[in-house]
């Protein structure tokens, strides 16, 4: 009599007939639903709106660590065909000048340069009054009678009296006051403007002294004979005018007599 198999005994049988089949499906469905899994755990999501794809191929760098064996990370090489992304360039901003300039320093006013002051003019006056008893000569000799020889004459000589005051041709300051071996007491003058008076043959005490000053008419001594070199000439003064060194003709300066 044959007996109806039992549930187990189909199932085994379905089993070693197709279970292979089975295990592999069973297998592959797990696969899947752990690599769905794994997907999502790493970010990688499907279908996500804000994910975008990566093209290109990925290259493998080797980076050296502390450890003996290398690490190894993955990094993508853009497509090149990637489109190339343009900043745009700044335009330099150029700022406006301003409308208000500034009010320069004003420098401050020089002094505009004084004319210079004129000399004084020199007033001129005769030591003493007298005759002119030799003239001024620098071209033509003259006879000098005391010497007996002729010679220049470099000033003129003025006839006056012994003791006769004498006075400054012009305003000025007494430079010197010395004895000459020939002409005797002198008294030298020195009025600026390059201009200087002698007077010689003076009596022994002139009453002024080198530093003073004197002015037109102020009284420098008396007429006296100690000239040796015009001693036999009536008494007189001997009177010399030079301007920058040079002598000339005092009655060229001196006003007329009255």
């Amino acid at each position: 009599m044959n007996r109806k198999p039992t549930f187990a005994e189909n199932l085994r049988r379905f089993v070693e007939g197709k279970g292979f089949y089975v295990v592999v499906l069973i297998c592959v469905a797990a696969i899947g639903i752990s690599g769905f899994y794994l997907v999502r755990s790493t970010g990688f999501g499907l279908g996500a709106p804000d994910d975008a794809p990566v093209s290109g191929s990925a290259s493998v760098v080797l980076e050296p660590t502390s450890s003996p064996s290398p690490s190894v990370s993955v990094r993508p090489t853009p497509s090149a065909t990637a489109p190339a992304v343009l900043s745009p360039t700044p335009t330099p901003t150029v700022p406006a000048p301003s409308a208000s300039v500034p009010a320069s320093p004003s420098a401050p006013a020089s002094p505009s340069p004084s004319a210079p002051s004129r000399p004084a003019t020199l007033v001129y006056t005769w030591p003493v009054k007298g005759d002119v008893l030799t003239d001024f000569s620098l071209e033509t000799l003259s006879y000098d009678e005391t010497m007996g020889d002729w010679r220049v004459h470099s000033a003129i000589d003025i006839a006056a009296a012994l003791g006769t005051t004498v006075v400054s041709t012009a305003d000025g300051t007494v430079a010197q006051v010395y004895t000459d071996d020939l002409m005797g007491t002198t008294v030298v003058i020195d009025h600026g403007q390059g201009m200087v008076s002698t007077y010689s043959n003076l009596q022994r005490t002139p009453t002024v002294e080198e530093g003073d000053k004197v002015y037109t008419g102020s009284i420098i001594g008396s007429v006296g004979a100690t000239a040796i070199a015009e001693s036999r000439q009536i008494a007189h003064l001997h009177f010399e005018l030079s301007k920058d060194g040079v002598a000339v003709d005092p009655e060229l300066y001196l006003p007329q007599q009255r």
